[in-house]
């Protein structure tokens, strides 16, 4: 190209000053687009321009400067098809030095496009969804710079509002599925927060719609939008000093701090200055810099960073809500009888808005087990379903709803039947929960005198207060990265200690087997990145947990100083993940021990002992345990990874949901050896994961010599129950028999008749 505009600034308000004057004169619509194409063309110095328009399911020529004119109204593409489908189906950007080397590539002769090297192209977005696109191109073979881009991207807004304005777009339904339905509904999604609730649908906010998007007076704007932040600022502070979740200070509150930073955070005020300084409103400015967000946020790989966007998308809401003076969001004009929130995404605060006696679940479009609604959720007690893609379509407001987070569905209009049978659950589970509280203070002992550790597994502060509501013997699994993963920054020594120090002094004389840090992988952190990171096709199986410790010393060392000098005049349980080979463990623990001798040179409190242990998630590891055994104080098997590790399953996709059972003969044997072998060495032995808080999959473990479980605190009370039921005595002599000649009806059918038969409280 012979000229590059010098800013975006500088290229998107001339286009902005000509597009008003466009959009200003009484002209037929096809007559304003061909005028807009010439003048985006002129402006960014390109050959072509081209406005394409979804129209009944696919995207139409609607006009063009440089392309053929004939083809006009005649080339189509279908989603996906092609470049510009590509754009919109995927709601992305794509700015393409050599068009045809793209794989999504497709050729209309009758455009005479196979002149053009160069091609950038933007989805014109209304109301989240891709209306239209916008795409230049040019002879040279270059890609088009970002400043280039980013005037498109503001144009391709301001065409929205035409586009729709003149309805000549399809609008307000989404592609591939049909209308809404009246009748039932049953929609799926992934469970984020277990727990069941009945309420009345409420979407958390109407979606503000930005009529106005050029600038009349820029200065005005600005003054809107500077206001704005100082009243959203004073309400985040507001809502931080308000929020309670009864068990005193936990990760939550790292949360908020975080939610705190962004809503303080210049960079993002400077972008949405910026696009005040093109032409833009403020209304219009703020929704430009949230649909860039977007479109980033569908490029992360990394689901923290992501979600850490989801927050910055939460208050980008917030903020337009306060600029265009629409205010009202379903937690302000309050609720009135039992509720179900309806939310595309939430961020932690708006979620604090609500009231918590109303409130009996969440269902939302996008979330993540990590994201930070997610664990302000599971703090509060309220059950949440992730990922129900088309919770906004199928339902409406004021619809009945029954929220199952373990089962992770909602049952939209239910039936008189399905209501009934959900009540009688609720009801039962309610009643079984107080028969288990009453239950709380009774020894975990079987029929025939065993006694059998329950533990908990846990990861917040919070989490500790369920030692005492469950009568739990103590904390198997205290995940330690939680912390790190809600923080912005690495946590300082001294955080971590306070923390650590914290979990200890509140469970008193039970103990707590802490899990160093399991991060990388699928769980990467955005501040921990390097020059040297590469994608992971695998990052379950990647460079994560000691693996990444003990490359990353220093992290460790941090750690392990944090945990030593937390349990001071105490006993430290210290646990490592995903070992693979005996040497990982060595070196961890030398790291610990050097740590250990450094506190005692300084004259500072250690711990009385430090028992260390490894988790047993690989199972290459089971094959070397006649070197580990003598090395370890305890071991500790993880089934969630080692199961899908033994299966090459992934637990959370759902076509191989049936494949990863815990009652397979394949996994009973390889515990079984296991458990044999490492009781024979008088080395303690426990599971921890979600194999032992199901009542069965824990009888058949207890049936091959575990002892030791530590599950979700929401189990022990049944996973008590069936303990304080079965006659180990009687199963383990069948379950051996069983191992060897496996049952033809399959084990957990054998299992759950022995259960029946034997009178076992399996639930």
């Amino acid at each position: 190209m012979t000229s590059i505009p010098p800013t975006a600034t500088t290229a998107a308000r001339e286009i902005l000053r000509r597009l008003h004057d466009v959009m200003a004169a009484r002209t037929p619509a096809q007559a304003k687009l061909n005028q807009v194409v010439q003048i985006i063309g002129e402006a960014l110095n390109s050959e072509v321009c081209s406005i394409y328009l979804l129209r009944d399911g696919v995207l139409e020529l609607y006009a063009t400067r440089g392309l053929k004119q004939e083809a006009v109204h005649v080339t189509t593409l279908a989603l996906g098809e092609g470049l510009v489908g590509t754009i919109a189906e995927n709601v992305e950007t794509l700015n393409l030095d050599e068009a045809t080397s793209h794989p999504d590539f497709a050729y209309k002769p009758e455009t005479g496009e196979e002149l053009y090297h160069s091609f950038a192209g933007v989805p014109i977005v209304r109301r989240e969804k891709a209306i239209g696109v916008v795409a230049v191109q040019h002879l040279d073979s270059h890609r088009y710079a970002e400043v280039e881009i980013e005037a498109l991207q503001t144009v391709a807004m301001v065409l929205a509002e035409l586009i729709a304005g003149a309805g000549l777009a399809d609008e307000g339904i989404d592609i591939g599925r049909g209308p809404r339905q009246l009748g039932p509904e049953r929609l799926t999604g992934l469970k984020l927060v277990e727990g069941m609730g009945r309420g009345v649908a409420v979407f958390h906010q109407p979606r503000v719609h930005v009529e106005h998007t050029v600038a009349e007076d820029t200065e005005a704007e600005r003054a809107r939008v500077y206001s704005a932040f100082n009243k959203m600022r004073d309400q985040i502070d507001r809502m931080m000093s308000q929020a309670e979740f009864g068990a005193g200070p936990g990760e939550h509150q790292d949360i908020l701090e975080t939610y705190k930073m962004f809503a303080y955070d210049e960079g993002w005020r400077n972008r949405i200055n910026q696009a005040i300084d093109s032409g833009l409103t403020a209304e219009a400015a703020i929704e430009r810099v949230q649909q860039r967000t977007r479109m980033r946020m569908r490029e992360i790989d990394d689901p923290l960073l992501a979600d850490r966007m989801h927050d910055l998308e939460d208050l980008s809401n917030r903020l337009i809500r306060i600029v265009s003076g629409q205010l009202g969001t379903a937690a302000q004009m309050g609720l009135r009888e039992d509720s179900i929130l309806i939310a595309r995404n939430l961020g932690p605060a708006e979620l604090l808005e609500y009231d918590r006696r109303r409130l009996k679940g969440v269902v939302l479009q996008e979330g993540s087990l990590t994201a930070h609604v997610t664990i302000v959720a599971r703090a509060m007690g309220i059950p949440v379903i992730g990922r129900v893609r088309d919770a906004r379509t199928a339902i409406a407001e004021g619809d009945m709803l029954l929220v199952d987070g373990g089962a992770a569905t909602v049952h939209a209009r239910p039936t008189e039947a399905i209501e009934e049978s959900f009540v009688s659950r609720l009801m039962l589970t309610q009643r079984r929960r107080a028969e288990f509280t009453a239950m709380r203070d009774l020894p975990s002992v079987t029929r025939d005198g065993i006694r059998v550790a329950l533990l908990i597994n846990a990861g917040l502060r919070d989490d500790v207060a369920a030692l005492d509501v469950t009568g739990a013997d103590g904390i198997g699994l205290f995940r330690t990265e939680f912390q790190f993963l809600v923080s912005s920054t690495l946590p300082q020594r001294e955080r971590q200690q306070r923390l650590y120090r914290d979990v200890m002094e509140q469970a008193g004389d039970r103990p707590v087997v802490f899990r160093t840090v399991d991060i990388g992988g699928d769980k990467a952190l955005p501040y921990l990145k390097d020059q040297d990171q590469i994608d992971e096709e695998n990052p379950a199986l990647g460079w994560r947990a000691i693996r990444l410790s003990l490359e990353r010393d220093g992290l460790m060392k941090a750690q392990a100083a944090a945990l030593l000098e937390a349990a001071a005049n105490r006993t430290l349980y210290v646990m490592f993940p995903m070992v693979s080979e005996p040497w990982e463990f060595a070196q961890a623990r030398e790291l610990f021990e050097v740590q250990r001798q450094r506190i005692a040179g300084r004259g500072r409190s250690g711990p009385l002992a430090v028992r260390y242990g490894t988790m047993l998630e690989v199972p290459a590891l089971a094959e070397q345990l006649d070197i580990l055994l003598p090395m370890i104080d305890f071991l500790s098997i993880g089934t969630n990874d080692l199961t899908q590790f033994l299966f090459a399953a992934d637990r959370a996709h759902p076509k191989l949901a049936e494949r990863f059972d815990w009652l397979s003969p394949s996994i009973l044997r390889f515990l079984s050896r296991v458990v044999t072998t490492t009781r024979a060495a008088d080395k303690p032995v426990a599971v921890c994961g979600e194999m032992g808080g199901r009542t069965l999959e824990a009888m058949a473990l207890l049936g091959l010599g575990v002892e030791r479980l530590s599950i979700t605190p929401a189990a022990v009370g049944a996973v008590k129950a069936m303990i304080r039921s079965v006659d180990l005595a009687a199963l383990r002599p069948r379950l051996a028999e069983w191992l060897v000649t496996p049952p033809p009806e399959g084990f957990r059918a054998a299992l759950t008749q022995w259960a029946q038969e034997n009178e076992v409280a399996i639930l």
